[in-house]
């Protein structure tokens, strides 16, 4: 497999690029060649001028592509208007095949049927490239649509895009096909010998502070915590609601989780009733965070990634980046980001509306990301290459909003650490750092209800403890020795809640303790309170020897309170204790 890049500028000049290919091609008949076309021209009869002569002079060879808002060559941003790579296939067994359909929201179905028929036909596809014009589209349809594909076939590629992000306008086009505004453009690429990895790069950290999602419809999202979701950006970036909404925007994109995944959604415009046109799909009831560009995370992961890409030994690299990502790094950084990738094999791509990555068979649709396809043909060849990624150190010049937004989130960071801490505090007892009386009677009152509402886990179970003859121990060892007693117990207690999914253990008072049992038998709660006696009487302190406790044991009945259920287990307990100590005993209803 072989990359060449063209720029089109001048009839002359391009016609004599492509001579320069055929030469290269020589008498090899069975070379295959695909062309990408991506172009910052919107004018039509341009772009159509271009196909033309690719049809005059390269006849057999394939292409397709979209308009974009930026083009990538040699890893890096170009000035060049219309950039094209054609791509030589160089093993007989490699195949490709190019279709193109109409695509809105009404008709993506037909697509991705046909395409699903066309995949069952060629089992040798195993790498589908994709462009698509899809502003303002709810892409979640054809995404789980996507994802019926076979498992092992990947899909790659970006949404069309216009120099001028304010404008919608955007193409797509393919040989035979025509220049369209509403079009989808599927590369399907396979055989024995040609391979493909392919990954993405985000970079973007969440903002520590979480809002839901309480009112959504596909691509509109109405509300973020019961309030109009634009006054989240309003009020916390003092982003106004004019012509500058989507550039300002950009740079502070939403991060949620979707498929285990990490992904952004940029607000694209904000409506009348302060809701906001979101570039993808939003769920209700999911949570977000307002996100911003990290460099050191973001070069850090380029990287690691870039390690990994190199590792594939790839003959050519395909790149598909976000116009924000543009816009968050300024013209004078952005190839930091890709720039790196031209010492590993031949790197083109443009800057899309949207990015799209299938994984694990779940087709994504990505905002703010960098994919990243790499592809060869045959086996590695060469020695392993060593990726130097960039650094911060090589930028330009560092905003100084990056630094802030850094001492923001480490004093943010140092805040939350504290703000745990007091609230741990508060629920916890000092000397055991098992939970206080308050909190172990606030868990027993939250499964007493959820199990009358029916919300449970199943059964409720207490355990309630005593260590026998406590005040002996402090009268003649002292209180040191009697803490050191209590705290041994509490590091039991600790360890037999935390076997049990919905156990936890706290200080009744003084040397009594409690344990909560959620959604286990009787039986286990026995067993449980009897590993507690047997561990604890095991324990050799230093001064008092050998201790004991009493244990009672009890299961809460439909309808009961706390109250109830805590006065049943303390008889089990005293029970125990009546009948010699050292000994657990079960009180039912």
């Amino acid at each position: 497999m072989k990359q060449f890049h063209l720029t089109y500028k001048n009839d002359r000049k391009f016609l004599q690029d492509l001579e320069e290919i055929r030469q290269w091609c020589g008498h090899n008949a069975g070379y295959k060649q695909v062309f990408r076309i991506y172009s910052q021209d919107m004018n039509r009869d341009h772009i159509a001028h271009v196909c033309a002569l690719l049809d005059q002079h390269m006849p057999s060879a394939l292409y397709f592509g979209c308009t974009s808002n930026a083009n990538i060559l040699d890893g890096e941003l170009t000035s060049w208007e219309i950039l094209l790579t054609c791509t030589v296939f160089e093993y007989r067994s490699t195949q490709i095949k190019l279709l193109q359909y109409p695509f809105t929201e009404d008709n993506y179905q037909n697509a991705v049927d046909d395409l699903k028929k066309h995949c069952e036909e060629n089992p040798w596809v195993n790498s589908i490239e994709m462009l698509a014009t899809i502003m303002n589209m709810s892409m979640k349809g054809f995404c789980d649509e996507m994802s019926g594909l076979g498992k092992d076939i990947q899909v790659f590629g970006g949404g069309a895009f216009n120099p001028n992000m304010d404008d919608e306008t955007a193409y797509v086009f393919s040989k035979g096909n025509g220049i369209v505004e509403h079009g989808i453009v599927f590369l399907m690429m396979g055989g024995d010998n040609f391979h493909a990895y392919s990954t993405f790069i985000a970079g973007w950290k969440p903002l520590k502070r979480r809002f839901r999602i309480t009112k959504a419809d596909k691509e509109i999202l109405y509300e973020l915590d019961g309030k109009p979701a634009f006054e989240v950006y309003k009020r916390y970036l003092n982003i106004e609601k004019n012509e500058n909404f989507f550039s300002n925007t950009l740079e502070f994109p939403l991060f949620l989780e979707r498929e285990g995944v990490n992904i952004l959604r940029c607000p694209l415009a904000v409506n009348d009733d302060d809701s906001l046109v979101m570039s993808s799909d939003m769920e209700e009831n999911a949570f977000v965070k307002i996100a911003y560009g990290d460099p050191d995370t973001i070069l850090n992961s380029i990287r690691h990634d870039g390690q990994k890409i190199a590792d594939f030994q790839p003959e050519v690299i395909q790149t598909f980046s976000c116009a924000a990502r543009r816009a968050f790094w300024g013209d004078a950084n952005i190839s930091r980001e890709t720039v790196m990738f031209k010492d590993v094999a031949s790197t083109a791509g443009f800057y899309t509306h949207g990015e799209f990555l299938r994984m694990d068979g779940t087709m994504l649709n990505f905002n703010v990301t960098l994919v990243i396809v790499a592809m060869r043909e045959g086996d590695p060849a060469g020695e392993r290459i060593d990726f130097c990624g960039p650094t911060v150190h090589q930028l330009n010049k560092i905003p100084m909003i990056w630094r802030f937004v850094s001492f923001i989130e480490a004093s943010t960071a140092e805040l939350e650490a504290m703000n745990e801490k007091l609230f741990l505090t508060a629920i916890t007892d000092g000397l055991t750092r098992l939970y206080n009386r308050a909190e172990i009677e606030r868990r027993i009152n939250g499964a007493l209800e959820e199990k009358q509402n029916g919300a449970g886990h199943g059964n409720v179970h207490l355990i309630m403890l005593d260590i026998d003859n406590f005040k002996m121990v402090n009268d003649a060892y002292g209180h040191k020795e009697g803490d050191n007693v209590i705290v041994a117990l509490s590091d039991i207690l600790r360890r037999t809640a935390d076997r049990f999914s919905q156990g936890c253990a706290g200080r009744w008072g003084g040397e009594e303790f409690m344990v909560l049992l959620v959604g286990h038998t009787t039986q286990e709660a026995m067993d449980a309170a009897e590993q507690i006696r047997r561990d604890f009487s095991a324990v050799q302190f230093e001064n008092a020897g050998c201790q004991t406790v009493s244990v009672g044991v009890t299961q809460a009945v439909a309808g009961e309170s706390a109250d109830s259920m805590c006065s049943r287990v303390d008889k089990a307990l005293y029970s125990a204790k009546d009948a010699g100590k050292n000994r657990v005993v079960c009180l039912e209803s």
